[in-house]
């Protein structure tokens, strides 16, 4: 079966985040498949660089991305709220003339219609979240 997950809330605010990456993992570990996570609201804050865990937690982010490279799963950040959080990519900030960026990689920033195409192509899409 051919999942696609939806992250709605950040790595460290609430259990969801966390959640969606063990259940991504077990997925994986059957004869499932998943193609895309799409990240937004708070979720977003998963993909930014910037963010420095305490080495007694566990790295959320990285494990996402760790998670991503060895399975080829798509990790997408939606753009709008990316931008109301100051998550930029390399190609925002210079559309928006800011001086950074910050999204850290294999995570790509795009819209909504990322969301709507994993819903209609996958079997399954699980929504994680408050």
């Amino acid at each position: 079966m051919n999942f696609a997950l939806h992250v709605t809330c950040s790595p460290y605010s609430h259990q969801g985040n966390l959640s969606a990456l063990n259940f991504a993992k077990a997925l994986l570990k059957t004869e499932h498949q998943l193609g895309r996570v799409f990240f937004s609201s708070d979720g977003v804050h998963t993909g930014c660089s910037l963010a420095v865990v305490p080495q007694d937690e566990i790295d959320i982010p990285a494990q996402w991305s760790e998670l991503a490279l060895q399975h080829n799963v798509e990790l997408i950040l939606c753009v709008s709220a990316c931008l109301k959080r100051g998550i930029l990519d390399k190609d925002e900030s210079i559309r928006y003339e800011k001086n950074a960026h910050n999204v850290s990689k294999p995570f790509v920033i795009s819209g909504l219609g990322q969301l709507a195409e994993a819903a209609i192509t996958s079997d399954r899409l699980v929504t994680f979240g408050v």
